[in-house]
């Protein structure tokens, strides 16, 4: 009989552990095609050593949560993206040399365009299957975009990004630049009256970089705006550059995920060394599988169902034109948006001239969104102060702070998404386009500040709740009235797995200002905390909650019961069981 295999088993780094359920061999029914195929199976492992690298990965375990399938979709949209790319890439021809149009499209007929105008029109219209397709992968890259914007708001707002797994952010953030820059160059390869006013818009960015903004135009448009060689530039970068990049930084996304192992969620049996869960075979693999068949056909139903770019109704892109109510795709939506409702700055010194209503906008908010991203991992460590290793994650509200501040970027980049279609907002409300730009000049400062602080408040609101909970249990709804004439509501014990949830994360104490010299007067060596790193952690952690101690847990549970009104005395009820401690980190693993 074979050995079963064990409840945990330990892995490095970090002395984490992966856990699986216990099975032995002969309870496993394989079929006969796998059964006999035992002599090729054992050929094959005595010239590569698959079976060990094959129980590695089967054995694999993955947190049951449906958050962490976001980062799946991502990686399956990119899968669509490929297939879709590699039948477009058969009939599109990335030229800008004009030709006349002589294909089925009747209203286009006799018309001067570029080829990569012309074969656009031929994959919509005469190619079978060429328009579901295309449509297909504008849809792709649009969700895929979107997955990784929401899978890295997932890691921010759990703090997954903590150490040992800041390599992991860095490499996130560098995927979602590299999908922004896909979808844009990607957007601009038709050649339409559409995708010419977006290169428009980046020349104007190229532009406007002091000194050098001239000749970053000429590098890239080999000349004036719009040239002649863009289209097959953004091509070969399209479907080679930023693909193998996406690829590379994937895998290695994907190796340091499996090295480090996944974080989890606080909750019974999961502790900093270990992972709770369902193994990758057959469980996650089942998942995984029946996600990319959901993702695929979602894609497919909207490619069939709903136009996205419709290029025959913009016409070839003219650069004596614009499209009335243009917009970018929505990833993009909010960097026009500062553009537009930025004030028209310019400075002339000399022979030059500073565009500062396009450069800073533009160009370095962009670069400081991305910046601040990727050094966010450190930013939040000098304020804390935590340099552990964290394997279990936070709920939003367990970090007041860290949530209210990502609530108020969204909402910053959500004005700014007004007011990139400032002009659509206007027509159809008949609102004042001038008086749009003004309102959002100002709510954009204003605004996000009343969102991070409605946001802490309710995250501190939530954490009050929980503390509660732990000292006196559940609200039952059960009202009493004691002999004195006084209101109370009983409540019910909470479960010891709701206790351990509730109390297995620790928060990080705001920093105390180091002293220079020690107790006898020697000058301290190391870093020191300034006064300011402790006032900016004091603002940063000193408002959290922290978990009530054993003391305050077992003088709560000797009243169990809530007043509702003031009362001689109040009654004692059963109490609710105390939150594990600490100490059980080290406990047995599930």
């Amino acid at each position: 009989m074979a050995k079963p295999a064990s409840v945990s088993e330990p892995r490095n780094p970090g002395d984490a552990a992966t856990t699986t359920r216990t099975a032995s061999a002969k309870d496993i029914d394989l079929p006969p095609a796998l059964v006999n195929q035992g002599g090729t199976a054992r050929w094959l492992d005595d010239r590569s050593g698959i079976a060990g690298i094959g129980k590695a990965v089967l054995r694999y375990v993955f947190p049951n949560h449906w958050s962490f399938l976001i980062g799946e979709i991502a990686l399956w949209s990119f899968v669509v993206l490929l297939i879709t790319g590699v039948f477009l890439t058969l009939w599109f021809k990335p030229s800008m040399a004009e030709v006349e149009y002589n294909g089925s499209y009747q209203l286009m007929k006799g018309m001067m365009m570029s080829q990569a105008f012309e074969s656009t029109i031929h994959i919509s219209m005469d190619i079978r299957g060429g328009l579901l397709l295309r449509q297909m992968h504008h849809w792709a890259a649009l969700l895929f975009v979107a997955a990784a914007f929401v899978h890295a708001a997932r890691v921010f707002f759990t703090g997954a990004f903590r150490k040992p797994r800041e390599i992991q952010w860095i490499l996130g953030v560098g995927l979602l630049f590299l999908a922004t820059m896909g979808g844009f160059s990607g957007y601009s390869l038709p050649d339409d009256l559409l995708s010419g006013t977006g290169l428009r818009f980046a020349d104007g960015l190229m532009r406007s970089i002091p000194l050098v903004g001239t000749w970053v135009e000429f590098f890239v448009f080999n000349g004036e705006f719009p040239g002649d060689l863009i289209v097959s530039r953004l091509y070969m970068v399209h479907i080679l550059l930023i693909p193998a990049l996406i690829l590379a930084l994937v895998a290695a996304h994907v190796g340091l995920v499996s090295y480090y192992h996944h974080t989890q969620y606080p909750g019974p049996g999961r502790t900093e060394s270990n992972v709770v869960g369902e193994p990758a075979f057959p469980v996650y693999i089942a998942k995984a599988g029946g996600l990319f068949f959901l993702t695929w056909g979602t894609l497919a139903l909207f490619g069939a169902l709903i136009t996205i770019n419709p290029v025959w109704t913009y016409g070839p892109y003219n650069p004596a034109q614009v499209t009335a109510g243009s917009q970018p795709d929505w990833y993009m939506g909010w960097v026009e948006g500062a553009v537009r409702i930025m004030p028209g700055w310019e400075s002339h010194w000399g022979h030059t001239t500073w565009s500062w209503n396009i450069f800073i906008p533009g160009v370095i908010l962009l670069g400081a969104f991305f910046t601040v991203m990727a050094l966010w991992p450190w930013i939040e460590q000098w304020f804390t102060g935590d340099t552990q290793p964290h394997n279990l994650l936070e709920r939003p509200q367990d970090n007041p702070t860290r949530t209210a501040f990502g609530v108020a970027i969204i909402t910053f980049m959500l004005l700014l998404q007004f007011g990139g279609a400032n002009d659509l907002i206007a027509t159809h409300f008949k609102l004042s386009l001038n008086a749009i730009s003004w309102f959002l000049r100002f709510a954009i400062f204003v605004v996000p500040v009343i969102a991070f602080w409605v946001t802490k408040r309710i995250c501190l609101g939530m954490k009050k709740s929980d503390q509660e909970r732990l000292l006196h249990g559940s609200a039952s709804g059960d009202m009493r009235r004691n002999a004195e004439g006084g209101y109370y509501e009983a409540h019910v014990p909470i479960s010891h797995d709701e206790a351990y949830a509730l109390t297995s994360v620790d928060h990080a104490p705001a920093l105390d200002r180091s002293a220079d010299t020690d107790a006898r007067g020697v000058q301290r060596d190391g870093k020191q905390v300034s006064a300011a790193r402790a006032r900016a952690s004091q603002w940063w952690s000193g408002s959290n909650l922290p978990h009530p101690t054993r003391d305050e847990l077992e003088a709560a549970h000797a009243h169990g019961e809530h007043e509702v009104e003031e009362a001689p005395a109040q009654p004692e009820v059963a109490a609710a069981p105390a939150a594990p401690e600490r100490e059980l980190e080290g406990s047995e693993k599930h």
